[in-house]
């Protein structure tokens, strides 16, 4: 199984907000959404205009079907606001090109990912490196697996830190310390 990465550089990530804020306003919602709200681009996708016009969204979780009730932050809020500008309410927030009304597909949300793969050479990207990012950026941020573990829905705290990469971070550091 291959295994996607968080991005875990700041300054590579704002590289990347950038480049997409550049190239095409739609797939920057999307990895600002990502990457802000820790939801599973499966969630994302199913976003109407009319869920993201509060400062809060609230989902039900394809997966999990608990529900989650997540604050935008100003950033994200911003970008919204200017992005859903004169759109309808019922619209797809990350809206396809083909069809009259249909979301973005998970593959085609999979292939902005490879985009940015390439052209930032990072390996092992995928869709969900967004929610590892939010997971992994919140960690460092708080230091506070516990409310990121509920964030994130997952039922032990380790599991948390191994979604997020920081065990195989610490392991890796040990690692090259061996040198006997």
């Amino acid at each position: 199984m291959n295994l996607v990465q968080p991005i875990k550089d700041k300054e590579q990530l704002q590289e990347i907000k950038q480049w997409l804020k550049e190239r095409n306003e739609r797939n920057y919602i999307l990895f600002l959404l990502g990457i802000h709200t820790g939801f599973r681009v499966s969630d994302i996708l199913r976003l109407r205009v009319k869920d993201v016009q509060g400062w809060n969204i609230f989902i039900k979780e394809k997966k999990t079907k608990k529900p989650k009730d997540v604050k935008m932050s100003n950033e994200l809020k911003k970008a919204i606001r200017n992005y859903i500008k004169d759109k309808p309410k019922n619209e797809f927030l990350i809206k396809s090109r083909n069809g009259k009304n249909k979301p973005l597909s998970r593959g085609m949300a999979y292939i902005i990912m490879q985009q940015i793969a390439d052209e930032f050479g990072l390996e092992r990207l995928g869709t969900h490196s967004l929610r590892k990012t939010y997971g992994y950026n919140h960690y460092i941020k708080f230091k506070d697996v516990a409310s990121l573990q509920e964030m994130l829905n997952h039922s032990h705290p380790k599991e948390t830190l191994r979604y997020i990469g920081i065990n195989q971070d610490n392991l890796n550091k040990q690692q090259s310390k061996i040198d006997w």
